[in-house]
């Protein structure tokens, strides 16, 4: 059961680097719009690219083909590499933070941080920690629930309020050696998605996006944003 809810977090690159900046990640990376999937528009993208988020529909469509992979996984199996940062989501709304950490989590190497930085810290402490446990460190942890609320009300658009009904979801997608891995605190593990590298992540995972838009071909509602050297 869910207990905790926070506001959403809106799929906006300058909500998510000033949300990094808060929390004491540099700016030598930054969440940057991708405008288009095909090859001509990612190309505007500039690389290297560590992590893609993906910001889409929850719809009945998408629950099934959830259930369905779901249970394909549990009978066929998967390959996760022990050092995919994963982690649970137990708060409602939190999907945008979870992505967030997800990414940094995954590419903590790459990022540079101030020394006193709270996400560091949570990555650091969190990382021996089962991905549930992981969720339940979040609920404790102050410093990032102070910053989500704060930059939940800097986007574009009125924040909802607590009570609204949220149909959208935040998932991630990084490259830890060798492979794609899709991380979603509303699954109960990653999702290998096979093969790729830091030099085509950023296509690799779109060609996962486009499938998200292929299941809902009448919904609009799809964001994706990537993280790249700035």
């Amino acid at each position: 059961m869910q207990s905790m809810r926070w506001l959403p977090l809106e799929a906006n690159p300058d909500v998510m680097n000033q949300f990094l900046k808060q929390l004491g990640v540099c700016s030598s990376w930054q969440f940057v719009d991708v405008y288009g999937l095909d090859p001509e528009l990612l190309s505007l993208v500039s690389r290297p690219v560590c992590a893609v988020l993906l910001l889409f529909p929850v719809t009945e469509k998408y629950e099934l083909f959830k259930a369905e992979e779901e249970e394909k996984i549990k009978s066929h199996g998967q390959d996760v590499d022990s050092s995919v940062y994963f982690m649970k989501q137990t708060i409602r709304n939190a999907c945008g933070t979870i992505g967030l950490l997800h990414a940094v989590g995954n590419n903590k190497d790459k990022l540079d941080f101030e020394n006193d930085s709270a996400l560091k810290k949570f990555i650091t402490e969190s990382s021996k920690l089962s991905p549930d446990e992981r969720a339940k460190f979040l609920e404790r942890d102050e410093s990032i629930r102070v910053t989500h609320e704060s930059s939940a009300q800097e986007g574009q658009s009125e924040a909802p309020s607590l009570d609204d009904k949220v149909d959208l979801h935040f998932i991630a997608f990084v490259h830890v050696q060798g492979h794609l891995y899709e991380l979603d605190g509303s699954k109960l593990f990653p999702v290998n998605h096979g093969p790729t590298s830091e030099d085509s992540l950023l296509e690799d995972a779109i060609e996962v996006c486009k499938k998200f838009m292929q299941r809902d071909p009448d919904e609009l509602r799809f964001t994706v944003v990537a993280l790249s050297k700035a």
